[in-house]
Protein backbone atom coordinates (compact mmCIF):
# COMPACT_ATOMS: atom_id res chain seq x y z
CA UNK A 1 0.00 0.00 0.00
CA UNK A 2 1.62 3.55 -0.96
CA UNK A 3 1.67 6.00 2.10
CA UNK A 4 -0.52 8.40 0.18
CA UNK A 5 -3.31 6.25 -1.31
CA UNK A 6 -5.66 4.91 1.56
CA UNK A 7 -6.58 1.22 0.04
CA UNK A 8 -9.80 -0.72 1.94
CA UNK A 9 -8.60 -3.85 3.49
CA UNK A 10 -9.69 -6.90 1.39
CA UNK A 11 -12.97 -7.94 1.43
CA UNK A 12 -13.50 -4.46 2.93
CA UNK A 13 -17.66 -2.63 2.65
CA UNK A 14 -15.62 0.53 2.95
CA UNK A 15 -15.32 2.04 -0.43
CA UNK A 16 -13.07 5.13 0.78
CA UNK A 17 -11.54 6.23 4.17
CA UNK A 18 -13.40 8.50 5.31
CA UNK A 19 -16.56 5.77 4.76
CA UNK A 20 -14.82 3.65 6.97
CA UNK A 21 -14.59 5.94 9.62
CA UNK A 22 -18.07 7.26 9.78
CA UNK A 23 -19.33 3.62 9.61
CA UNK A 24 -17.39 2.48 12.09
CA UNK A 25 -18.77 5.90 14.59
CA UNK A 26 -21.97 4.64 14.08
CA UNK A 27 -23.26 2.97 17.40
CA UNK A 28 -25.22 -0.56 17.74
CA UNK A 29 -26.34 1.28 21.36
CA UNK A 30 -27.54 3.98 22.83
CA UNK A 31 -28.38 6.08 19.70
CA UNK A 32 -29.77 9.32 19.99
CA UNK A 33 -33.31 8.22 19.04
CA UNK A 34 -33.46 5.10 21.15
CA UNK A 35 -31.70 8.06 24.03
CA UNK A 36 -34.61 9.70 23.44
CA UNK A 37 -37.29 7.19 24.05
CA UNK A 38 -35.73 5.39 26.68
CA UNK A 39 -35.81 8.83 28.67
CA UNK A 40 -39.71 9.09 28.43
CA UNK A 41 -40.34 5.71 29.06
CA UNK A 42 -38.66 6.27 32.05
CA UNK A 43 -40.05 9.69 33.20
CA UNK A 44 -43.50 7.89 32.61
CA UNK A 45 -42.09 5.62 35.41
CA UNK A 46 -41.27 2.31 33.98
CA UNK A 47 -38.00 0.56 34.84
CA UNK A 48 -36.18 -1.58 32.13
CA UNK A 49 -32.88 -3.32 30.94
CA UNK A 50 -30.86 -1.50 28.50
CA UNK A 51 -29.19 -3.64 25.33
CA UNK A 52 -30.32 -7.09 26.96
CA UNK A 53 -30.71 -10.40 25.75
CA UNK A 54 -34.68 -11.37 26.50
CA UNK A 55 -34.03 -15.15 26.26
CA UNK A 56 -30.68 -16.08 27.90
CA UNK A 57 -29.64 -18.77 25.58
CA UNK A 58 -30.80 -16.95 22.39
CA UNK A 59 -27.71 -14.81 21.62
CA UNK A 60 -30.08 -11.93 20.34
CA UNK A 61 -30.85 -8.36 22.37
CA UNK A 62 -33.47 -5.51 22.47
CA UNK A 63 -33.42 -2.06 23.01
CA UNK A 64 -35.46 -1.63 26.38
CA UNK A 65 -36.23 -5.00 27.75
CA UNK A 66 -39.05 -5.43 30.53
CA UNK A 67 -38.55 -8.74 31.95
CA UNK A 68 -41.32 -8.87 34.13
CA UNK A 69 -44.19 -7.84 31.32
CA UNK A 70 -42.27 -9.42 28.53
CA UNK A 71 -41.91 -6.74 26.49
CA UNK A 72 -39.05 -6.72 24.52
CA UNK A 73 -38.60 -2.99 22.23
CA UNK A 74 -36.03 -1.94 19.22
CA UNK A 75 -35.69 1.09 17.86
CA UNK A 76 -34.33 0.57 14.43
CA UNK A 77 -32.21 2.72 12.38
CA UNK A 78 -33.57 3.49 9.29
CA UNK A 79 -30.70 2.71 7.45
CA UNK A 80 -29.49 -0.60 9.33
CA UNK A 81 -32.60 -2.12 9.08
CA UNK A 82 -33.64 -1.35 5.39
CA UNK A 83 -36.97 1.70 6.38
CA UNK A 84 -39.13 1.51 3.26
CA UNK A 85 -39.87 4.81 3.64
CA UNK A 86 -36.27 6.39 4.37
CA UNK A 87 -33.26 3.33 3.45
CA UNK A 88 -31.17 4.18 0.42
CA UNK A 89 -29.60 2.35 -1.56
CA UNK A 90 -25.79 2.98 -1.16
CA UNK A 91 -23.91 3.54 -4.83
CA UNK A 92 -20.82 1.63 -4.00
CA UNK A 93 -20.85 -1.73 -3.23
CA UNK A 94 -24.58 -1.86 -3.90
CA UNK A 95 -24.11 -5.56 -4.05
CA UNK A 96 -22.08 -5.84 0.01
CA UNK A 97 -25.23 -3.41 1.16
CA UNK A 98 -28.49 -4.94 -0.04
CA UNK A 99 -27.13 -8.51 1.13
CA UNK A 100 -26.13 -6.86 5.13
CA UNK A 101 -29.04 -5.01 5.00
CA UNK A 102 -31.88 -7.92 3.72
CA UNK A 103 -29.55 -9.82 6.49
CA UNK A 104 -30.57 -7.35 8.99
CA UNK A 105 -34.13 -7.96 7.81
CA UNK A 106 -34.35 -11.42 7.86
CA UNK A 107 -32.70 -11.57 11.55
CA UNK A 108 -35.30 -9.00 12.60
CA UNK A 109 -38.30 -11.22 11.37
CA UNK A 110 -36.51 -14.19 13.08
CA UNK A 111 -35.80 -12.29 16.60
CA UNK A 112 -39.55 -11.35 16.61
CA UNK A 113 -40.62 -15.25 15.86
CA UNK A 114 -38.29 -16.46 18.45
CA UNK A 115 -39.27 -14.12 20.39
CA UNK A 116 -43.17 -14.50 20.50
CA UNK A 117 -42.95 -18.21 20.68
CA UNK A 118 -41.47 -17.61 23.78
CA UNK A 119 -44.18 -15.54 25.35
CA UNK A 120 -42.38 -12.09 24.34
CA UNK A 121 -44.62 -8.84 22.86
CA UNK A 122 -42.27 -7.76 20.58
CA UNK A 123 -42.69 -3.87 19.68
CA UNK A 124 -40.53 -2.38 16.49
CA UNK A 125 -40.26 1.59 16.16
CA UNK A 126 -38.46 3.10 13.68
CA UNK A 127 -35.72 6.19 14.47
CA UNK A 128 -37.69 8.54 12.83
CA UNK A 129 -41.27 7.75 14.93
CA UNK A 130 -42.15 10.77 17.19
CA UNK A 131 -40.51 9.44 20.40
CA UNK A 132 -43.85 10.39 22.16
CA UNK A 133 -46.10 8.34 20.98
CA UNK A 134 -43.47 5.73 21.31
CA UNK A 135 -43.17 5.62 24.32
CA UNK A 136 -46.58 6.06 25.23
CA UNK A 137 -47.35 2.80 23.18
CA UNK A 138 -44.56 1.32 24.87
CA UNK A 139 -46.12 2.27 28.18
CA UNK A 140 -49.43 1.17 27.10
CA UNK A 141 -48.04 -2.20 26.01
CA UNK A 142 -46.00 -2.73 29.46
CA UNK A 143 -48.79 -1.74 31.68
CA UNK A 144 -51.30 -3.75 29.95
CA UNK A 145 -48.76 -7.24 30.14
CA UNK A 146 -48.23 -6.32 33.50
CA UNK A 147 -51.98 -6.43 34.26
CA UNK A 148 -53.63 -9.51 36.08
CA UNK A 149 -54.95 -12.27 34.02
CA UNK A 150 -58.70 -11.53 35.01
CA UNK A 151 -59.87 -15.45 35.60
CA UNK A 152 -62.85 -17.10 34.28
CA UNK A 153 -66.10 -18.33 35.92
CA UNK A 154 -65.48 -20.01 39.08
Amino acid sequence: MDGNVWSPPRGSWASDEATRKKMLGNRSRDTKPEMLVRSLVHRRGLRYRVSQRPIANVRRTADLVFRRAKVAVNVDGCFWHGCEQHYKEPKTNTEYWRNKIDGNRRRDRETDELLTAAGWLVLRFWEHEDPAEVAETIEHSVRIARSPVPMGPA
